[in-house]
Parts: structure tokens; sequence; C-alpha cells
């Protein structure tokens, strides 16, 4: 199977989509389970491994699968990376920068050459679904936000140079699936950071896009995380695995 990256086509037939990992191990876990039981030819990661309590291992376990991975940078991985060469932006809320600062202390070097590979975005064909391009936020940017509430009209200058039949993106941890003027927008949703109800959420790609969500064990994935030296670790099981910063379980 030849697989061509970057701006240019390459023809696939059956994918996955995953977003929004944010180093959820176990959720991520189940999600590959459920994806080799789909017969995935290809994984799209859309970004935002990092930061999280068990992104190296969420990472090394992506790579380790057995399944062709497209990786596509999340604006966690630009700023892990701008951390370690010593920029970290002003902006950033205490926590975030907490969590950047020990990843950027913390990364191997194995890592960080991975990481650096990283695409901006990338471009899929799919037989039945058209012409796929995948990013992490909107098509220029990774720190964007967009949602099925914004106007049409603002959509239309996001989107006006895609070139695609469908846009895959992420960042804002919540699936939806909208159209403008033709174009299908889909976000994949988050693997280890919903901002919905408990679980992990997906893309399965192939004739069309189909919005999944995997189950997992949610109480035992908190106490996995709970017991990492990541900084927020208590926070994240509580507010992102067994709840939901906007449907609490």
């Amino acid at each position: 199977m030849t697989l061509i990256t970057g701006q240019s086509w390459c023809v696939m037939t059956r994918m996955a989509a995953l977003y929004d990992i944010h180093g959820n191990l176990p959720a991520l876990d189940a999600v590959l389970e459920d994806v080799q039981r789909a017969e995935v030819q290809l994984i799209v990661v859309g970004g935002d491994i990092f930061p999280g309590p068990l992104a190296a291992e969420s990472l090394d376990r992506l790579l380790g699968c057995g399944i062709s991975i497209v990786k596509v940078r999340g604006n966690g991985e630009r700023a892990v990376l701008e951390c370690r060469a010593g920029e970290i932006s002003d902006t950033l809320p205490p926590q975030a920068r907490a969590a950047i600062e020990w990843h950027a202390a913390h990364l191997e070097p194995r890592h960080e050459q991975t990481l650096k590979s990283f695409l901006p975005t990338t471009r899929l064909m799919v037989p039945g679904t058209g012409r796929v391009l995948f990013v992490h936020a909107t098509p220029t940017s990774d720190t964007d936000i967009f949602t099925e509430r914004t106007p049409d009209q603002v959509l239309r200058g996001i989107f006006v140079d895609a070139e695609a039949d469908v846009v895959v993106c992420g960042h804002t941890h919540i699936q939806f699936d909208r159209t403008v003027d033709g174009l299908r927008i889909v976000n994949a949703g988050s693997v280890g950071m919903p901002f919905d109800r408990p679980g992990a959420y997906w893309a399965l790609i192939d004739n069309g896009v189909t919005l999944r969500r995997t189950a997992y064990d949610v109480d035992a994935a908190a106490a996995i995380v709970r017991r990492t030296s990541y900084p927020g670790a208590l926070e994240f099981a509580d507010r992102y695995i067994l709840n939901s910063p906007i449907s609490p379980r």
C-alpha cells in the first residue's frame, strides 16, 4: 500500500480518524480494539495526543498498533515543541502551561523527533466519500474555534480554499456533522477528553463518514490516570474521564 501525504491525494478505502487523545491511554486502547474489528487500513491521528497524563505512552501505542498511521499536528504538539525550544506562549492558562512545561521536560528525544514529523494537514481520496482533507482545527490554524452553530457565512470564509468534498477536524472535543455549500464538515470528537458524556469519540471513514463512540471502563481509567505524575491528573480523571465539562455524569 503506497501512502502519499501532505498536499497530495492518495486513494484509501477504510480508515479511522482519532483526534484529541490527550494522553488518555485506556480510552485509546478501547478505540484501537474497535478499529481492529472494523478492519481499518489507516489511522489518521488528528493532533493533540499531547498534552495528557499518558501522552508518550499513547504515542508509543499508536506507533506499535500494527496499522499504518498519518499524524496531523495539533496545537498541543506544537506547544510542546515550542517549549522544548525555549518558547512558550504567555496566553496559556496556568494549568495548561504547567502541562506543556512538564511534557517538554520529560519528552524523550525519540518522541521529539516523531512530533516534529507531524503534518499540518493531510489529504486522502476515499472511494464513495471523495476528497477528504484532515486538519486539526481549520485548514489554516490549529487553534481557531468553530462549532455546529457557527453561521454558514463564517464557515465559507474559513473553508474557501479547502478544495475537498469532506473536511475532518477536531480541537473543540465535540462531534458534529454539517454541510455548507456542498462541503461536508465533520468533527470527529475527542478520544480522551470529550466534552460530552463519558466515552471515547472518533470517526470511521469508508463509503461515507460515521461518527462513533466507544464505551470503556472509565472508573479503571480514572484510577490509572490518578497514579501518574502529570500536573492536574486528579482533575483530568474527574472532569474529563468520569464526567464532562458540559454533560456531567
